[in-house]
């Protein structure tokens, strides 16, 4: 978990730098910053989406995780989540966020720091070996965007550090109890690169909504990173390629 923990302390660093800077950047500065994270985030994406070996699996993963997560709700639950905190928090914290909406900081920070491929071949790292190299590396890029996000989307990032916790931290802590099965398991791994792809287009989804070109309902996709490595490793299993 000392991965995890180190993700959380960047992401808080990082966050009160942004809040900090982003009451003295003007509207204008803020939303050029935001445009030039979306088309990061798209490349990256773009990067993790091409790793894919086989499309169809990809496809599959995508539309299927698409219906399920549409079913049960997830973006919905989500953002429910958000808005809950939102009024939990909201005497300081609105008052520092001024028109920005704390639920959507909240949603747009934790799928950006969740998704990507270091988050699962990371945790899945961390929790084998106990290796750690791979969250430090993604503790200190979380950390850096985090300054972005807080400083054009408000305070609502800081709570991006709980999804982290229970999303990241809940991989590592199950790769620990199935240790002895997931053996070997590295970025190469078939099952990895075909999550990893699934992910990245995850990721393309975040891009359009940072860019205010669509609303993508990226949380109900989410089951896709779970049915990519499942589809894998059942087609692997019956010997096809």
């Amino acid at each position: 978990m000392l991965g995890t923990i180190l993700n959380i302390v960047a992401v808080l660093i990082g966050s009160a730098i942004g809040i900090l800077a982003g009451n003295r950047l003007p509207e204008r500065t803020r939303q050029i910053v935001i445009n030039g994270l979306g088309l990061v985030v798209a490349v990256v994406g773009m990067q993790a989406a091409l790793q894919t070996r086989n499309v169809l699996i990809l496809m599959f993963s995508i539309l299927l995780g698409g219906i399920l997560g549409e079913w049960w709700g997830i973006e919905d639950r989500l953002e429910a989540l958000g808005h809950w905190l939102e009024r939990r928090f909201s005497g300081a914290a609105n008052a520092a966020a001024g028109s920005r909406s704390i639920t959507r900081a909240f949603v747009t920070a934790s799928l950006v720091f969740c998704v990507g491929p270091l988050t699962i071949v990371g945790s899945i790292q961390d929790g084998l070996t106990g290796d750690y190299t791979l969250l430090a590396i993604k503790s200190m890029l979380d950390g850096f965007a985090a300054i972005a996000f807080a400083a054009t989307l408000g305070p609502g990032v800081v709570l991006a550090g709980l999804t982290i916790l229970v999303y990241q931290g809940g991989l590592s802590l199950a790769t620990m109890g199935f240790s002895s099965s997931l053996g070997g398991v590295t970025r190469d791994a078939p099952a990895i690169i075909e999550m990893t792809a699934a992910g990245g287009v995850l990721m393309l989804g975040i891009s359009l909504l940072l860019l205010d070109l669509k609303r993508v309902r990226v949380a109900n996709f989410l089951p896709a990173l779970a049915l990519a490595p499942l589809i894998t490793g059942v087609l692997m299993a019956l010997g096809v390629k």
